[in-house]
């Protein structure tokens, strides 16, 4: 069952989360995704966390329209298989790149090294890029690792920080506020607005974390 909610007075947000993560429903979400991005009256559809954004002009378009239009689309969506690139993110851990790995630690009753060991053994798949440009929600984290976002943000987190936040992983693609958990720091530039692809990850991408030594 999904519920559509109104976010603004030119989006509405459908919700289909009925608990923890579920992979399919994050496919189907590409897959309406797809769908809505096609259809005159929507200005974007943007996929996030088993959840998606669909934007319209007001001035022009009623929200029960596009609340129609949403609803048929997902009746339709099949969950969808993105071809999935495999990426490796080198990462280096603790000290002054991983001011939190302690906290961390202590949060999963783990070692920092343990910690470490299981944050690299996950196999992370790109649920939506959002919040900033070019910062990928990572699935496939640790249960044991998947501590409270902070009660107040850091007003900047360091690009290229490699960071985790309830139940999900990231790396900050620039320098920006963050409550998320800072665990080490890579040297792969996610964003570059240079780039004809500015964002390095993709939705659907297969990441793997590996340790610099």
């Amino acid at each position: 069952m999904i519920r559509l909610s109104m976010a603004g007075t030119g989006a509405i947000l459908l919700d289909a989360a009925a608990g923890p993560f579920d992979a399919a429903t994050q496919r189907r979400i590409w897959a309406a995704a797809r769908a809505l991005g096609g259809a005159p009256s929507v200005v974007q559809a943007v996929p996030g966390v088993n959840n998606l954004l669909v934007t319209f002009d007001a001035l022009h378009t009623e929200p029960d329209a596009v609340e129609q239009l949403i609803r048929q689309a997902w009746a339709a969506a099949a969950a969808e298989e993105i071809p999935a690139r495999e990426v490796e993110i080198p990462v280096t851990y603790g000290g002054a790149f991983g001011e939190d790995l302690a906290l961390v630690a202590k949060h999963a009753g783990l070692s920092e090294e343990a910690t470490i060991a299981a944050h690299l053994a996950g196999r992370y798949s790109v649920a939506a890029i959002g919040a900033m440009a070019g910062f990928a929600y990572m699935t496939g984290l640790d249960p044991r690792l998947a501590v409270p976002r902070r009660d107040t943000p850091r007003l900047s987190v360091e690009c290229r920080a490699v960071v985790v936040g309830g139940g999900q992983a990231g790396v900050m693609p620039c320098t920006a506020p963050s409550g998320w958990h800072i665990i080490g720091r890579t040297t792969l530039p996610l964003f570059d607005p240079h780039r004809p692809d500015p964002g390095f990850l993709r939705i659907g991408d297969t990441v793997r974390f590996t340790r610099v030594a």
